[in-house]
């Protein structure tokens, strides 16, 4: 191999290894693809969000970003940081039930999730993100009929107007 090809290549090797951002993990892909997309896509109707301290705004901001570069453990730092100063905000508890899909933990998943559903709306994007985050936790939990139930009452979160209107 020429000294240039050499160069090349060792240059290459290290670049790579410097990079600090990582291919999405599959579980990350799962959730943007089975919750927050659809979730998204279908909330033209009435949205409600709960008010937020600007402190929680901020921890929220550094969460999604933690989350971005795939540091879920910092991610989760964040949120919980967030949780302890507003512990009944569907929005937070529905972040973290996204997260614990990613990390695999689909029992917390599902308990967050349900948490968030119980205290939040039962109208728009995050009512549909929360029943689409329990589908895909009780799917991964051997609970198919409960997966199954739960992305229907997913559908029933968007209050829009019909079509012919």
């Amino acid at each position: 191999m020429a000294p240039s090809r050499i160069f090349l290549a060792l240059t290459l090797i290290m670049l790579a290894a410097c990079s600090s951002h990582s291919p999405a993990p599959v579980e990350d892909r799962e959730v943007n693809a089975r919750v927050r997309t659809p979730a998204s896509q279908d909330s033209a109707g009435v949205q409600v969000y709960s008010l937020q301290n600007p402190a929680v705004i901020e921890l929220m901001a550094q969460a999604e970003g933690a989350e971005l570069v795939g540091d879920l453990n910092q991610a989760t730092g964040y949120l919980e940081r967030a949780l302890r100063i507003q512990p009944r905000d569907p929005q937070l508890l529905q972040h973290m039930a996204e997260i614990k899909l990613q990390e695999e933990d689909y029992q917390q998943a599902l308990n967050f999730a349900v948490r968030s559903y119980d205290i939040g709306p039962r109208v728009g994007e995050i009512c549909s993100r929360n029943w689409r985050t329990i589908s895909v936790a009780k799917e991964h939990l051997r609970d198919l009929n409960g997966a199954s139930e739960a992305e229907t009452r997913a559908t029933q979160c968007m209050n829009t107007r019909p079509k012919g209107l």
